[in-house]
């Protein structure tokens, strides 16, 4: 389960840009229902107790009778405003269309059946819904929904929104409908309760992902809009859409801005789940072509806040005048997330890396101790598995239970050989000479895959050459992948970049028109279904997916089986470890590296609670704006 963390915390949802590159069924010892039994309404007899909270990694911390987060300030005031900034364009206010580029922060609109926490992982508290139940075979989930729930018209949250918003969604969006791909259909159980019915048992994860369902008006949707024509969900627009949570769009400047203001008489402002948070009248999301305008607007005081990405402006660039005396708070806050993979992604469509020797070969060529050493000021952590920074991470060699996964999937299809036999590791190059020996095995790897040097460039049978192109978006990075372009040209490699604008990234990255990108695959301590979207060879061949690696491997499927249907706890951690294994012996991505905290400077007119949330210790949405530190940190200015 990828925890909605985006737009929920960190007031950020940058879609293509973040390449949040954030489901068949056929595991071993599940037997899926069939169609009819899943058109069964649920057996009352066998439906667990009715849950405040859910939890894939144990109980919820918060009883059902807690009164606010214990990292969020009951008491804080409400007023004052949030400049945050974005790099690129936006043509829609539509998030749920695979059509436009949405705009940032749609998601303060919408309020979802349950709310993730920001201090637990895994774990949902009951906002649109008062309560969840399932049966002990998790071949459903039913809501109970909160009567006072209110749209920002007026109108009530009724169980007809809720299952509109779920064939909605499928339809506009293909990540949506492989994401509920299982939810069959949902249907009204009670004036104010709706049952989500699932096609197979023992999917642990499915009721939390329907827990995190946006719900969207099926009376906004259904009319008739300003142009006098019917709305389409499948379709980009700029009318300012419904919404019920905690913000409405206050003003739109297509492409450059976008506001949004405090609903005072927001219905769910005195829930446990919102008691002391969105406290800022006033949210937007000015945005830039490049980061280096952008940076000097925070510097200047007109962003208030800045996520910092860049190893290297951290360590040079915070020597301004209000760093120094105070005005702009730099901090470093821990995180306990998992990590994910951040890497040079190759796409596996392109004959040139259809061959793991090739694929391996550019991760040897890749010199990631040189750049940590003189780019990064020895910040980052080289990522060593896809889910780094959690017990999920593959270590040494399989044992036990997670050894007898991958002999069973062995079994039916085959894996590499070092699954068994080697633990992994990314190629070493601290030492002098190490990247010379990392060279020179990449070439011989890439002769045993056909490619031989002629002329000074590599070229297969056929005489084509080996090509490269690395698509980027963020001109930050070409710092990055100049020196890497570099070093694949002395193994013969035809290596170049290109930089592009949001809109051709998006269409390109969408349509898999790339030979390589950057990608980030974030993860959460509870994967599930997401897993397919990354991985699946369902996904593989459907354009917009998030597997833009293009894997099609039934040892890879198998084992997403695996997670999905985990029968516990113990399992899933055994299964995960499995899969991490298997990705990184395909030598499918570059990995690139990771830093186990949040970097954030701002400036200093913001109260916060003293606790920080754990899976998110850098979010604003408990902050509150002080007047008091504004004016006294303006006089020190």
């Amino acid at each position: 389960m990828n925890q909605r963390t985006a737009s929920a915390y960190g007031i950020s949802t940058t879609g293509a840009l973040s390449l949040a590159l954030t489901l068949l069924m056929s595991a071993v010892g599940t037997i899926p229902a069939t169609a009819q039994d899943a058109a069964k309404p649920p057996d009352t007899a066998k439906v667990a107790h009715r849950h405040h909270a859910l939890s894939l990694v144990g109980e919820p911390k918060m009883p059902a009778d807690f009164k606010h987060f214990d990292w969020a300030n009951p008491d804080a005031p409400k007023g004052g405003r949030l400049r945050n900034w974005e790099m690129g364009t936006f043509d829609s206010l539509n998030r749920f269309s695979i059509k436009g580029q949405s705009a940032d922060g749609l998601g303060l609109i919408y309020d979802s059946l349950m709310s993730t926490s920001a201090d637990e992982p895994s774990t949902e508290y009951a906002l649109i819904a008062t309560w969840a139940s399932y049966p002990d075979d998790y071949s459903s989930v039913t809501f109970g929904l909160r009567p006072e729930a209110r749209w920002h018209d007026g109108k009530p949250i009724t169980p007809e929104d809720v299952i509109f918003s779920l064939n909605a969604m499928k339809a506009a969006h293909p990540q949506y409908a492989f994401y509920y791909k299982n939810v069959v259909g949902a249907e009204k159980t009670g004036e104010h309760e709706v049952t989500f019915r699932f096609d197979i048992t023992g999917n642990r994860e499915l009721p939390h992902i329907v827990g995190q369902l946006e719900i969207l008006p099926k009376h906004f949707w259904e009319a008739t809009g300003a142009d006098g024509e019917k709305r389409d969900i499948t379709k980009s627009t700029l009318e300012v859409p419904l919404g019920s949570g905690p913000y409405k769009i206050k003003s739109v400047d297509a492409g450059r801005r976008i506001v949004y203001e405090r609903v005072a008489d927001y219905w769910a402002k005195d829930l446990p789940v919102q008691k002391g948070l969105w406290n800022f009248d006033e949210l937007s999301y000015a945005y830039y072509r490049d980061v280096t305008p952008a940076f000097e607007a925070f510097k200047s005081g007109d962003i208030d806040i800045w996520n910092e990405s860049s190893a290297n402006r951290w360590a040079t660039q915070y020597g301004f005048d209000a760093v120094k005396n105070g005005h702009v708070k730099k901090e470093q806050l821990k995180h306990a997330r998992v990590a994910g993979m951040q890497a040079f992604v190759l796409n596996t469509r392109r004959a040139q890396f259809a061959d793991a020797r090739v694929r391996n070969a550019f991760n040897l060529a890749f010199d990631f101790a040189t750049l940590n050493k003189t780019l990064f000021y020895g910040q980052y952590i080289r990522t060593d598995s896809f889910f780094a920074n959690s017990e999920l991470a593959a270590t040494g060699l399989p044992q036990d239970r997670e050894k007898e996964i991958l002999e069973a999937v062995a079994a039916k299809h085959p894996l590499p050989k070092e699954v068994f036999t080697a633990p992994w590791k990314n190629p070493d190059a601290t030492n002098s000479g190490d990247h010379r020996t990392n060279m020179r095995e990449a070439i011989k790897l890439l002769g045993e895959a056909g490619w031989t040097i002629k002329q000074g460039r590599l070229a297969n049978a056929q005489g084509e050459p080996l090509k490269a192109e690395f698509l980027l978006v963020n001109p930050d990075f070409e710092r990055i992948v100049l020196p890497y372009i570099e070093d694949l040209k002395k193994i013969g490699v035809d290596a170049s970049a290109r930089i592009v604008d949001t809109s051709q990234y998006k269409r390109r990255l969408d349509s898999f028109d790339f030979d390589i990108v950057i990608g980030s695959f974030s993860q959460s301590h509870s994967p599930g279904n997401e897993q397919r979207e990354f991985w699946g060879s369902e996904a593989a061949k459907r354009e917009g997916s998030r597997n833009v690696v293009g894997i099609a491997n039934p040892a890879v499927d198998m084992l997403i089986d695996r997670i999905i249907l985990a029968k516990d706890r113990a399992e899933l951690v055994a299964a995960t470890r499995a899969l991490d294994r298997v990705l990184l012996w395909n030598h499918y991505v570059v990995p690139q590296w990771y830093y186990p905290y949040d970097r954030i400077a701002s400036w200093n007119r913001y109260g916060r609670p003293e606790k920080q949330p754990s899976q998110s210790p850098g979010t604003v949405v408990p902050w509150w704006y002080d007047a008091q530190k504004d004016a006294a940190a303006g006089a020190r200015r």
